[in-house]
């Protein structure tokens, strides 16, 4: 006999993750797959298929009621394109009905959250600040990619470390280590500035993500030029939160307790020098203690059983279960590629 499941699915620039979850918050299947964000990943289509089959082999005999994606780069400009790449995947397949498809925002906040409203703050692949209600997004501050924001994000701090290494090399910038440990992390030879620039051009953006646990770990180890970076990311994250929150007060004042809760989401906030800062910085701003999400395709599932009319409790005992498994794992590591999405 067939068990009637949610299906939620959480898909970044770096990975797509899909969870299979029973209306009373257990989870039978998972799946992962590559990226499919919208703009910067090769073959979104493949990646949610590849993650859906996964998870539904898992998972066996099921009956889906409803299903929630949460999509990298499905805003207002990508969604059209995201709902066609969804449902050509979904309905290859063979599943039933149109799975609800938003941005990955909401998603974020719901994996970190069972309030209805509050405020998110994601630092993976790309960065971005929201203001959250009933699943949908009120506001938002960045995310617009690589190339014209997602301050704060893995793929920013690569590149902002890249810069300084390359400063390094031709004398603009102080000494740092980092020109030799991205060089390393690249596979070229350290000191050869054109190595670095093909070795960045052969690779898509997403992937410079990946040199950012290299930066943090030169900040920890007191590298002036790395931690200069995890300072100016901190800020420029903490400001765009600022900008989509309530009214706080002014500077030196302290801030009363917030009506509402401060999610962190993504790699970067996970742990090190800028998660930190970023904690710090909400709690001093804000009057919050932030809370850190717990896998984004939990959060999608969390939102379907919202919506399949399944109480709030079972979502709020989901995202317990699974904080208490990444506790009982001690915790997640902040020195992985940076992987959940927030911006195209």
């Amino acid at each position: 006999m067939s068990v009637d499941v949610v299906i939620g699915v959480d898909a970044g620039g770096t990975s797509t993750r899909c969870a299979v979850v029973a209306l009373d918050g257990r989870v039978l299947g998972r799946g992962r797959a590559g990226g499919a964000n919208q703009y910067s990943s090769s073959d979104p289509g493949e990646a949610f298929r590849a993650a859906l089959g996964e998870a539904l082999a898992e998972a066996g005999d099921v009956a889906v009621v409803r299903a929630v994606f949460g999509v990298a780069g499905a805003a207002a400009s990508g969604h059209a394109r995201a709902v066609a790449t969804v449902r050509g995947a979904w309905s290859g397949l063979g599943l039933p009905g149109d799975p609800v498809v938003n941005d990955d925002i909401a998603v974020a906040f719901a994996a970190g959250s069972p309030e209805p409203a509050g405020l998110v703050l994601i630092a993976g692949t790309g960065a971005v600040a929201a203001r959250v209600c009933d699943g949908e997004v009120l506001r938002r501050c960045d995310g617009y990619g690589w190339l014209l924001g997602d301050e704060g994000s893995a793929v920013w701090i690569g590149l902002a470390g890249l810069r300084a290494a390359l400063a390094a090399i031709d004398g603009r910038g102080p000494a740092t280590v980092l020109r030799d440990r991205l060089a390393h992390a690249l596979g070229v030879p350290p000191g050869d500035p054109q190595a670095v620039i093909r070795a960045v051009h052969d690779r898509p953006p997403a992937e410079l993500g990946r040199l950012a646990p290299e930066v943090m770990h030169a900040a920890r180890a007191g590298d002036a030029a790395a931690a200069g970076i995890a300072e100016d990311a901190a800020r420029r994250l903490l400001t765009n939160l600022a900008s989509v929150a309530p009214a706080t007060r002014p500077a030196g004042q302290a801030a009363e307790p917030a009506a509402e809760p401060v999610v962190l989401a993504g790699a970067v906030l996970a742990g090190g020098p800028v998660a930190d800062a970023v904690r710090a910085g909400v709690r001093r701003r804000f009057g919050a203690t932030p809370v850190s999400a717990t896998d984004g395709a939990l959060g999608a599932a969390g939102l379907a059983l919202r919506q399949a009319g399944v109480p709030a409790a079972v979502h709020a005992a989901l995202l317990t279960r699974a904080a208490s498994a990444v506790t009982a794992a001690d915790g997640p590591d902040p020195t992985r590629p940076a992987d959940p999405a927030g911006a195209p």
